[in-house]
């Protein structure tokens, strides 16, 4: 099981190669690494990740998710039968991204880590409770999206995975001022 994170503080980096602080533009003179607290916010809030694996002959393999940040950690789920369950089983490695597609606002959202399965009846219940605050009539309401995804969580009619973040970047845009920021765990 992943270590819950919220007392894990990253160390945090602003790569200039990659912001604006190696070709400042004006307005941008000043820029900083973004604060883990903002992405913590932003992963928080994100409707919508892309989960990244690899299949055991290498390929790749991408796949739009709902997840939930909990204690540190995002939390997702899958079939067992699904592509990202089989390659997760045979290599745990894996990134969640999400963010925007606007080229002057915004903050993309990279988190490496392992998928760790969850089966502790207690924690499954607070990503449950997590998820419901997240997505409300989406997952509680029997005309959602996702209705039965608690009960689903609950009997292991899908896995559950943990990915506690080893490494994270953040990719920010605000009107032409560029930062890349990477913490480390």
């Amino acid at each position: 099981m992943p270590a819950q994170g919220s007392a894990k503080r990253p160390t945090t980096e602003l790569d200039g190669r990659y912001s604006s602080a190696l070709h400042p533009r004006p307005g941008a003179e000043d820029v900083t690494a973004t604060d883990w607290d903002e992405a913590q916010r932003h992963l928080e809030g994100a409707e919508i990740f892309w989960v990244s694996t690899v299949r055991p002959d290498g390929r790749l393999h991408v796949t739009p998710v709902i997840a939930a940040w909990h204690e540190g950690a995002l939390y997702f789920s899958t079939g067992g039968s699904e592509q990202k369950a089989k390659n997760l089983a045979h290599d745990g490695h894996c990134a969640l991204t999400t963010g925007g597609n606007s080229l002057t606002e915004g903050l993309d959202l990279v988190v490496e880590g392992r998928a760790e399965p969850v089966t502790d009846p207690a924690l499954l219940e607070e990503v449950i409770t997590a998820y419901e605050t997240k997505y409300g009539a989406h997952i509680t309401s029997p005309e959602g999206t996702f209705h039965g995804i608690g009960e689903a969580f609950r009997t292991g009619d899908v896995v559950v995975f943990a990915v506690a973040p080893d490494t994270a970047y953040g990719f920010g845009r605000d009107d032409g001022v560029y930062t890349h920021t990477r913490w480390a765990f």
